[in-house]
């Protein structure tokens, strides 16, 4: 007979990865294996396969992006676009659709100089974008690579 508290452990287990994460791993074995190719398409190509409104919020980040800092090479992460400084991730976007999330993200990795005190935002949820969120994007990815 077991225990209440060993039957309880084993009801807790993980099932290990969801679907989603499998598929992230996937993609960065892919981007790993990959010859440096050119990054900037391989992230338009991945932006046009996004369902709307990640499309246009993509496409308009890129942009944001190479504008803000030119210095930034695209390319994928985890099967995301992202922008890298001496080949270290700086920032991504996540479609909602990745994780099946009710928004979109923009992040920043632990290599973006976006350190305030003791804590500080990593990551932002976006809906859609307006002047206001493009500007202050600009403004973080230039903060977060200088």
């Amino acid at each position: 007979m077991k225990s209440a508290k060993s039957t309880t452990a084993n009801s807790k287990k993980s099932k290990g990865f969801t679907e989603e994460e499998r598929g992230a791993i996937r993609d960065r074995v892919q981007e790993l294996k990959a010859d440096k190719e050119d990054g900037e398409s391989l992230v338009l190509a991945k932006i046009a396969e996004m369902p709307e409104p990640d499309r246009t919020m993509g496409k308009r980040l890129h942009a944001i992006i190479k504008e803000s800092v030119p210095a930034l090479m695209p390319r994928l992460w985890y099967g995301m676009p992202a922008y890298s400084k001496d080949d270290k991730v700086v920032c991504f976007f996540q479609t909602a659709q990745k994780f099946k999330t009710r928004y979109a993200t923009f992040g920043f990795s632990d290599k973006a100089n976006l350190d305030e005190g003791n804590m500080w935002p990593a990551a932002f949820a976006l809906k859609r974008l307006t002047a206001a969120e493009e500007t202050r994007i600009a403004a973080l990815v230039k903060k977060a690579v200088s």
